[in-house]
């Protein structure tokens, strides 16, 4: 059986998200994805305060990480169902709420817990970002809008690491690492105040809670995240290799739960049907490794600049600034390039962006230790343009055949797939780099080298099977 696709009677009818109500709600955008990456190049300066250990500190971007990509989907179903500002303004408050908790955390178990509690809100407030586009436009204002979403999205995740380094190097009035999470109170409190403009919308034919769905892919995504993210810091215990043998079990068992209800006349969680939708199933193959290395990367990289390379916060922060602002300007031009040349924007994309990727190699690997800023921009920019002409076309493609009706679905599942391997990538990546680096069977440029390979062999990816992308303009 396929899900219902009936033409909606929303409230929010087609084309109708004016500019002020796009850019007001693509704040739940940029929050939830400076908060994943702002605590990157802030680590250091947490764990000497609070004098905790580095499995602790990996919690604090695990623990948000986790939570963020495990109630992704149950977000969006929610806003389907409730309607998808209120769900928004909800998520938005409850993160305000919890990003003060983390900024006045007094110890480090504290911030962990605060630091889920945030994951969770974000979790809420995310997906409708994408819903409230979908269901309020079409045609070239909806490829408008989501070229604005992918720049938003990418760049937040850039400047996430240079607004943490820049925060932290300013120590206001001797606070340190706290106004990472302080300043979202009063953007909060004013994207808040905005919100309340923003156009309702909800699915016609509300979808009941999949709770045996929710409970099995929350419990996959913890099983194998939390190993990989904390099983090197501990020594890899016993439990740790227990969760990593029943996680395939626990995806098994969820694709075989989905099915079952979606046979039996049931909306699941993940409905097979959506997710068989060509622009969904292909364009979430590519994604799972790109965003995988992206994130990987991007860890690694804070890392390096400022254990291998000894720069300042600051410093690790502005060399992400070339990439945040390449990306920017190519989201924005992106929905022109689709217009002409559709789906081999992702192919240019990627070829564009492994080449960044070599030039980044390359700086690293004449210059050390005495590389600069100056010698890593060229490969940044090259990077960010890559990025974000392959970002904001996948989205396109993920979404252009998911029903307005079921947009929180459709975006749930590309969140939650995007966020989920973010997370694997940092655990994964982030655990080999240090790893090799800790043992000394690597020295650190050499890891990360190894490391941009890996990414490398994204793009490569990327670029061979995006050849098979369906045209997002049909």
């Amino acid at each position: 059986m396929t899900v219902q696709t009936e033409r909606p009677t929303a409230v929010l009818p087609a084309s109708t998200l004016s500019a002020r109500s796009l850019y007001t709600v693509l704040l739940g955008t940029a929050l939830p994805l400076i908060d994943y990456f702002i605590v990157n190049v802030a680590l250091p300066t947490i764990g000497a305060d609070l004098a905790t250990s580095a499995a602790t500190l990996e919690l604090v971007v695990a623990g948000y990480g986790v939570a963020f990509a495990t109630l992704l989907v149950l977000g969006g179903r929610l806003g389907d169902a409730f309607g998808r500002r209120r769900l928004y303004q909800l998520g938005l408050t409850a993160f305000t709420l919890t990003s003060l908790a983390c900024g006045i955390a007094p110890d480090a178990g504290t911030l962990v817990v605060a630091r889920i509690a945030q994951g969770a809100s974000a979790a809420l407030m995310f997906p409708q970002v994408l819903a409230i586009i979908q269901a309020g436009t079409s045609g070239l204002e909806r490829s408008r809008a989501l070229g604005k979403y992918g720049a938003t999205a990418g760049s937040a995740m850039v400047i996430g690491q240079l607004l943490g380094g820049l925060l932290v190097a300013a120590d206001i009035a001797g606070t340190g690492w706290r106004p990472i999470f302080l300043v979202n109170v009063p953007i909060g409190l004013l994207g808040l105040l905005l919100s309340r403009r923003l156009p309702e919308s909800r699915s016609s034919v509300p979808l009941g809670a999949d709770r045996l769905g929710t409970a099995l892919l929350g419990f996959t995504l913890l099983a194998f995240l939390i190993p990989v993210t904390e099983g090197r810091a501990l020594g890899w215990p016993v439990w740790a290799w227990v969760l990593l043998a029943v996680s395939p079990v626990s995806a098994v068992a969820l694709v075989w739960s989905q099915r079952r209800a979606e046979r039996a006349g049931r909306t699941p969680l993940l409905p097979p049907s959506v997710l068989r939708m060509p622009g969904m199933r292909r364009g979430l193959a590519i994604g799972v490794p790109f965003f995988a290395a992206f994130g990987g990367m991007m860890f690694v990289y804070a890392v390096t600049l400022q254990d291998g390379l000894h720069l300042g916060p600051a410093q690790a922060g502005l060399a992400m600034t070339p990439m945040a602002v390449a990306f920017m300007v190519t989201s924005l031009a992106s929905s022109r390039l689709v217009t002409r040349y559709g789906h081999w924007v992702v192919v240019a994309g990627g070829a564009l962006q492994g080449v960044g990727l070599l030039l980044l190699a390359g700086a690293f690997g004449l210059a050390w230790p005495d590389v600069t800023v100056l010698d890593l921009a060229p490969g940044m920019v090259v990077c960010g343009i890559g990025q974000g002409m392959a970002v904001t076309t996948l989205f396109r493609v993920v979404l252009s055949g998911v029903p307005a009706d079921l947009a929180g679905v459709g975006s749930g599942a590309l969140s939650t797939t995007q966020q989920a391997s973010n997370a694997s990538g940092v655990a994964i990546l982030g655990s080999l780099f240090s790893g090799l680096t800790a043992s000394g069977a690597l020295d650190m440029r050499t890891a990360f080298l190894l490391v941009l390979g890996l990414q490398l062999a994204g793009s490569i990816v990327v670029v061979t099977a995006g050849r098979k992308l369906p045209d997002p303009r049909a």
